[in-house]
């Protein structure tokens, strides 16, 4: 940027020449400057002068202050050049036409002569400060604005406008105008919060208010009933396996053959409705995992009176051979992959999807008489490590399935510990008219998608490595890389959903496996709930501009090294506490039981969430010592930090 104040004319030159004849050489040595400054402007009529292009209103302090972080070059007291940019399709890769201009108040021909240096100098100094894709020239002599459009023609023309379509301040590669600033701003921020909205309706649209009752209704049926009238116990505070046979003969069988109405009349043949409105798809399955005898160690001392040895869960130690009655499903063992099933993370151990299975008949007598065989033939053992129960039931209603697995494991200390899942999903997806709404705004997401896409290609195309040197553009890369892996789930899902869902309906004799749908349904949710996490977060790169809504990110950049020697320090004490709660509580607190138990426990401890009489129990003297020194350090730390952080400000 070339200002004309800063141009000088030479001082000395009146003291080269003495005389008149000094005095007539000097004036026509300034009328040739003149000439020569005249047929040098003429080709230049395109450059636009200084004061046409800051003749707008004083730049409020906020709007300076967000446009001079996008421009380093602006200084608000001085004259500045508004710089034309021009995109041609046919230049090389990288290139742009960029126009100047620069004035002078006088000088010699010398002057003359070093101005053009310098018009190179800056042509380098550009070609340094923005890489080798852009370059800085005089425009063709004897041109105006509107030439070259009217020497490209109209494809040129359908180019310049679908190249303005993606117009962003990290696109401009000259210093903008507060008021071109401005505009750059208001247009990604209005495109953005259209994007937005299209991608908030989309993920808000998954879920309903629907989804939580029918999870509500299905768990309190299988988890909330009593083993029977007399007993208080239910599938959670199951504590043996005499305890899983009576769940499994009383509120699993009820729960599951809804045969008839509560005036005894018969709902259908062989079809149960859960609730009068949850049709049972298929049957349901029972499925164990068993460990090898003598898969443990036993010490030489000992082995005279133990003779079975039963290790914990792992995949070497499975046990494959047949038991039992040794003919059936349910005595011999199939691979995960004839069971086309999946690994389960429990809460013990992680299981395979092989195992002994029975499938349960669709009549509720003889599913009584299955579980009863199963039972009076020792198919629960020492050996035994985990059972599951699964099945899967429809709400035409509202139109949702809900995927069951009640899981039941037996640790190697004896006993039973319950865990359970209930995945209510949309399946059937295009039905109704919202539905169809709902697919008009994925097709519109997906247009979206491809515009940010070109968007972001374009300004690292521009940038090059500077791009990644903002968090903003960092943050704009993973919303991007996250909606594509979003949309190749949902691509995925819905293919698999087509060709599995209908003959997993049609097979009403056989165990319809939902589980894998559902699991590709879970994952696109969880993937659409970061999204839109990420894509709030990005809100603040445009509120920025206002000197109020910057305050925090202001506060957190310069505070952040002050923020870093904190945290290590906090997490310094607090993870030797966890460490320290982990040894003496660990196998009596449930609350540390396991190390990342500890840390999240911890944390309750400092917002006033803790059971303190726990940790009395379990050590009468580290008990107290531990809660009163954590507490005491974790405040006293915190409020030190606090304190300085102030007095520094």
């Amino acid at each position: 940027m070339v200002n004309s104040s800063r141009v000088r004319p030479q001082q000395n030159l009146g003291r080269q020449t003495a005389g008149i004849g000094g005095i007539v050489g000097g004036g026509q040595q300034e009328r040739g400057v003149a000439l020569e400054m005249e047929r040098l402007s003429r080709p230049d009529r395109r450059v636009l002068a200084v004061g046409a292009a800051t003749t707008s209103s004083v730049p409020s302090p906020s709007s300076r202050q967000a446009w001079s972080r996008d421009n380093p070059g602006f200084e608000p007291e001085e004259e500045m050049v508004e710089m034309e940019m021009e995109w041609r399709p046919t230049a090389s890769p990288g290139r742009r036409s960029v126009s100047t201009a620069s004035s002078s108040s006088g000088g010699s021909s010398s002057a003359l002569g070093g101005y053009r240096s310098n018009r190179a100098g800056d042509r380098r100094e550009c070609r340094d400060a923005r890489g080798p894709a852009l370059e800085v020239a005089m425009h063709h002599p004897g041109g105006d604005q509107d030439q070259p459009d009217r020497n490209h023609g109209f494809g040129w023309k359908v180019l310049h406008t679908l190249r303005g379509l993606w117009g962003t301040r990290l696109m401009e590669e000259t210093v903008m105008t507060r008021e071109k600033y401005l505009k750059k701003v208001l247009r990604e921020l209005v495109t953005y919060i259209v994007f937005l909205v299209i991608l908030c309706t989309l993920t808000y649209g998954m879920m309903s208010s629907g989804m939580y009752y029918y999870t509500k209704v299905m768990s309190n049926l299988f988890l909330e009933t009593p083993l029977s009238d007399k007993e208080k116990t239910n599938f959670k505070t199951l504590s043996s396996m005499e305890d899983f046979w009576k769940f499994s003969q009383g509120p699993l069988l009820d729960g599951l053959y809804w045969d008839f109405w509560y005036n005894n009349k018969t709902l259908g043949e062989n079809r149960s409705l859960i609730y009068y409105e949850n049709l049972l798809l298929g049957i349901p399955r029972l499925r164990q995992l068993k460990v090898k005898n003598g898969s443990c160690q036993i010490l030489e001392d000992l082995k005279d009176e133990i003779k079975d040895c039963y290790d914990v869960y792992s995949v070497e130690n499975e046990d494959k051979s047949p038991f039992g009655l040794l003919n059936g499903t349910a005595w011999t063992y199939h691979t995960e992959k004839g069971l086309n099933g999946s690994w389960h993370s429990g809460l013990i151990s992680t299981y395979s999807g092989a195992g002994y299975y029975l499938d349960l008949s669709r009549a509720k007598v003889d599913a009584v008489a299955q579980i009863q065989l199963l039972k009076d033939n020792l198919w629960l053992d020492r050996g035994t490590r985990v059972v599951f129960i699964d099945f899967s039931v429809y709400n035409a209603n509202i139109n949702l399935f809900c995927i069951v697995r009640l899981v039941a494991e037996f640790p190697a200390t004896g006993g039973v510990i319950t865990s359970w899942q209930f995945q209510t999903v949309k399946l059937i997806r295009y039905l109704s008219v919202v539905d169809y709404f709902l697919a008009a705004c994925e097709i519109t997401f997906c247009l979206f998608l491809l515009y940010y896409i070109i968007e972001e290609a374009l300004e690292i195309y521009i940038q090059r490595l500077n791009y990644f040197q903002s968090l903003w553009n960092c943050l704009d890369i993973l919303i991007i890389l996250l909606s594509v892996i979003a949309v190749g789930i949902n691509l995925y899902r819905t293919s698999i959903v087509d060709s599995s869902l209908v003959p997993l309906l049609e097979k009403q004799d056989s165990f319809p496996n939902f589980e894998p749908l559902a699991y590709w349904q879970i994952q696109f949710n969880n993937m659409a709930a970061a999204i839109v996490f990420f894509a709030w977060i990005k809100l603040f790169k445009f509120v920025n501009i206002n000197k109020t809504m910057s305050q925090l990110s202001t506060t957190m950049s310069r505070c952040a090294k002050d923020i870093i020697g904190f945290a290590i320090m906090f997490f310094i004490i607090f993870l030797a506490y966890a460490q320290l709660a982990y040894l003496v509580f660990g196998t009596q607190v449930d609350d540390f039981s396991t190390f990342p138990d500890c840390i999240f426990t911890q944390f309750r401890i400092i917002l006033g969430d803790f059971d303190f009489s726990a940790i009395e129990e379990a050590n009468r003297v580290l008990g107290p010592l531990y809660f009163t020194t954590f507490v005491f350090l974790m405040f006293f730390i915190l409020l030190v930090c606090i304190y300085f952080w102030i007095r520094r400000q």
